[in-house]
């Protein structure tokens, strides 16, 4: 039978129904530890990135570790401040398309760095700046052009994306911020990608960052924070992985990268800290035939968990309560909404399970409920925090009512 920490996963699934987000704090803690212990020797913070799983429970938690935050959007400004307002001074706000009232609202919320990708929106910052009489700080992300194996959809650091600015032209912008009494030169950004798993392209990214660093230094422009993104990958199949091994091997690309710039390092990692801490518990309601294909259909769904339909994703799937002997077959996993792509598995090797029985997909701790949607006019599930043999219900299930509370008639 599997568990969440101490807690056995029927138990959970039978006190708080299916579908059902399980995640556990340990491990969540376990991994933030382990950023916090590899760079331990410089000045560094650790800027969780909100958008992997943004539940407020999650943000006070790291909050109350000392973690900062990155955030994309003035939604997540606010769950900072609901969650964890004192990290606020802490967090960063990245993202290519930031609004005029998100722009206002950090500006007003005091937060330590705007990620700036263009030069309009450098001016559009600096207007702001002025309007509200607060200086604003800022990093250039600049883009290396740096390639980095990843699923496309999720890489960010070549010059044929939309992230960021040329590393050729940053030095130009940089020069001109420096006379506006309302732009403070503060750090340099990049972030190259997501679910990347070598850590050379960190190391390489940063080089070239450092190389922005020392040419600034000589236009007489002293920054004080270096970002490195986030980006590092998780395994989400049954192969071996070894987490302190990867983040040490990551943090020694950084360190090597940077030293003697003697700037205070902001890392973003989300997925990492998150991904293999969370669980999507899920009922089969039907197992069916069509020709040679089975299918065993679950009462969760692609808007509960869309990355396998959005970026052929893979997950393990297991029972909950398997039998160690039961010869596997081939099966798709799929759920109750009304679309083909609505699938976790396809041609999984899996022991005969029947209606009723309870599925684990793992490794869903990261972009699960954060890219869930109502579509289908179905509630999102409910979400549990696991601790040692204690649990919480950090997120109720929705309800019809909160479906169409927005809507007018």
């Amino acid at each position: 039978m599997l568990c969440c920490d101490e807690l056995p996963l029927p138990d959970l699934a039978e006190a708080h129904g299916t579908p059902l987000y399980v995640y556990s704090q340990q491990h969540i803690l376990s991994r933030f530890a382990l950023f916090q212990q590899a760079l331990a020797e410089i000045p560094h913070t650790l800027c969780y990135a909100v958008k992997a799983n943004s539940s407020l429970a999650l943000l006070k938690l790291l909050a109350e570790r000392g973690a900062g935050f990155d955030i994309v959007s003035g939604g997540e400004l606010a769950r900072v401040v609901l969650s964890a307002k004192r990290a606020v001074a802490k967090t960063v706000f990245a993202g290519v398309g930031k609004q005029v009232a998100e722009i206002d609202a950090a500006l007003e919320a005091g937060i330590l760095l705007f990620n700036v990708e263009s030069e309009g929106e450098l001016a559009l910052l600096a207007e702001h700046a002025e309007k509200l009489n607060l200086p604003a700080r800022f990093s250039l992300r600049v883009n290396p052009d740096v390639f980095a194996e990843t699923h496309p959809y999720i890489s960010t650091g070549l010059s044929a994306h939309k992230f960021g600015v040329d590393i050729h032209a940053a030095r130009d912008l940089y020069r001109k911020a420096a006379h506006s009494k309302w732009l403070i030169p503060a750090g340099v950004s990049v972030h190259i990608g997501s679910q990347i798993r070598a850590v050379d392209p960190f190391g390489a990214a940063l080089e070239r960052v450092a190389s922005l660093v020392r040419e600034l230094e000589q236009d007489g422009l002293g920054l004080t924070y270096i970002d490195a993104g986030g980006g590092l990958g998780v395994e989400y199949t049954d192969g071996p992985f070894d987490p302190a091994a990867a983040v040490a091997a990551y943090a020694q690309q950084i360190v090597s990268a940077t030293a003697g710039l003697g700037l205070h390092l902001l890392i973003e990692p989300g997925r990492f800290l998150v991904a293999q801490a969370g669980a999507l518990l899920t009922t089969v309601i039907n197992v069916k035939k069509n020709g040679d294909k089975t299918f065993v259909i679950t009462d969760a769904g692609m808007n509960d968990l869309i990355r396998p339909a959005l970026y052929q994703a893979h997950h393990q799937i297991l029972p909950v309560c398997e039998a160690s002997a039961a010869q596997k077959y081939p099966v798709d996993v799929v759920g109750p909404v009304c679309e083909s792509g609505d699938f976790f598995a396809r041609d999984r090797e899996l022991p005969p399970v029947q209606p009723g029985d309870l599925l684990a997909i793992l490794d869903a701790g990261a972009y699960g409920m954060s890219l869930s949607s109502n579509y289908n006019t179905r509630p999102r599930p409910a979400e549990v925090l696991v601790d040692g043999n204690a649990v919480r219900l950090i997120r109720r299930r929705e309800t019809e009512q909160d479906l169409f509370a927005p809507e007018l008639v």
